[in-house]
């Protein structure tokens, strides 16, 4: 029974879609349909769920179909999760909002002018006009695919009297810079030219060149185009960039209030230990063995729950977490194929030692596992708190950065991090603030900081530009470039003179 609103729906602001509805979209594909199948009925779903809908929807003609086609869609990936059989959508992630404006679900933040009903088109046989060529050509767009015999057809058909070439390339020339036409005669002295010069030097149509057809339809196709995408103006565009910054901020300052906690259990299936890290607080809390049943009240003082297959964690805790925000720190992705064409694993530690440099992040599993049978649960906390301190670096990493870093056979890539959301400011923003403020940055460059001093490596940096217009670049009070990959963690100061 699918219902007027549904917990997926509601934090989108959308209207519950319908399947059928949205199959004929132009943006429909098997990963999206599986999306607003989910969003249609608000609830997780099985992959036999879901390619039951997509038949009766008539998106398929077959269940054992469209459950191949599913699979093949890779649907476990954002806004996707998959959770034991059942697959979900997380209503939070930023993927769910974009693909609701993709299928036409929700209306673009900017709406864009109605563009008013075009004149009747004059017939072929009727002359162009100068106010045709000025819509056509106005506001530098570009002629670099039409030839210059049809440039100079067109002008010539909306003038009376010859004209010089040099007239040609100075009439264009006002309204666009982005044309072939120059003042060369050699281009209408071919043999069968459409346009002919006198003994003047002066250019004219010849009479009945069926090219002259060609042209004023040309002409007249790029003016319906204009109109039916007008162009924005230089001050609805700037208007519009300050609203998209006036929105982001105001996300930032509301994500930045999420009270945010980091847990790490161990076993992953049955966990006997958790370590609970207040990120706000950089407080750890462990709990063994019966003080785990404290667990579930401890994390409802939180808005935003992280950690390695967090949704995995959380139900083997046996914690409700349908309604929570959760943030998942694990690999963004599986592999990724070296220098050599070899396929690489990623995993969490090799995330944590590229981003970070900690050269061992996270304990051995036999290890951990034999401090728990021995009972020495001392060490067993020990080092999973030295995890959890490793997995926080991460997380302070990928809030810094915006993206993660992997560093291991021979590559040196970046990948975004799957718990920072775009509107949140990060170290690129942290230097556009810096230039036009005249301010500098204290940060820690290099391997992640103390967990007792976080700060206590700063340095000072300056914003400088870069090659490109948009380039800000970072070096010491030596002078010496800093990449920005190195940074862990940085806030702005004054430059001290």
């Amino acid at each position: 029974m699918v219902t007027a609103t549904n917990r997926y729906c509601e934090p989108l602001g959308i209207p519950v879609p319908s399947l059928a509805a949205v199959r004929g979209h132009r943006e429909a594909s098997t990963y999206s349909l599986m999306i607003v199948s989910l969003l249609e009925h608000g609830r997780p779903m099985t992959l036999d769920e879901i390619a039951r809908e997509l038949v009766a929807a008539g998106a398929a003609e077959h269940v054992d179909d469209a459950r191949r086609s599913l699979q093949r869609c890779r649907p476990a990936r954002a806004p996707v999760y998959r959770d034991g059989d059942l697959y979900a959508l997380d209503p939070h992630d930023a993927e769910l909002d974009l693909w609701a404006f993709r299928l036409g679900l929700r209306p673009p933040r900017v709406a864009r002018p109605e563009p008013a009903p075009p004149p009747p088109r004059p017939p072929v046989t009727q002359r162009l006009t100068v106010a045709e060529l000025d819509a056509a050509w106005g506001h530098d767009a570009s002629l670099n695919g039409w030839s210059a015999q049809r440039i100079a057809l067109a002008i010539l058909d909306a003038h009376d009297p010859p004209m010089t070439p040099e007239e040609l390339v100075a009439f264009v020339a006002a309204r666009t810079k982005w044309h072939r036409l120059t003042a060369s005669p050699t281009w209408f002295r071919r043999p069968g030219a459409a346009v002919t010069v006198d003994a003047a030097g002066t250019l004219s149509i010849v009479p009945g060149a069926p090219e002259l057809a060609m042209a004023r339809d040309a002409v007249r196709d790029a003016v319906a185009r204009h109109r039916r995408y007008p162009r924005t103006d230089a001050a609805a565009i700037q208007a519009a960039g300050r609203a998209y910054e006036q929105r982001r901020a105001a996300h930032a300052v509301e994500l930045a209030a999420l009270r945010r906690v980091l847990v790490h259990a161990f076993p992953a299936t049955a966990p006997q230990a958790v370590v609970v890290v207040d990120v706000d607080r950089h407080a750890l809390t462990t709990l063994v063995g019966g003080e785990l049943a404290n667990l579930g009240a401890l994390l409802q003082r939180f808005d935003l729950l992280c950690g390695v297959d967090i949704r995995g964690t959380l139900r083997a805790l046996a914690i409700d977490a349908a309604d929570r925000r959760l943030a998942e720190l694990g690999p963004p992705q599986k592999t990724v194929r070296d220098a050599y064409g070899r396929t690489l694993k990623i995993t969490t530690a090799m995330l944590i030692h590229g981003s970070c440099g900690i050269s061992r992040p996270l304990g051995d599993d036999k290890q951990l596992r034999a401090y728990l049978a021995k009972g020495q649960l001392d060490k067993l906390a020990a080092r999973l708190e030295a995890d959890a301190k490793a997995l926080f670096a991460l997380h302070a990493y990928g809030r810094t950065q915006g993206r993660v870093r992997l560093r291991a056979g021979g590559l040196d890539e970046v990948f975004p991090a799957p718990w920072h959301h775009h509107d949140e400011p990060t170290l690129y923003h942290l230097k556009r603030e810096a230039a036009e403020a005249s301010l500098g940055l204290i940060a820690v460059v290099g391997p992640a900081p103390a967990w007792d001093a976080p700060w206590a490596r700063a340095r000072r940096l300056a914003v400088v530009p870069g090659d490109g217009p948009y380039d800000l670049v970072l070096v010491d009070e030596l002078g010496r470039y800093v990449d920005d990959r190195d940074v862990q963690l940085a806030r702005l100061e004054a430059v001290l003179n």
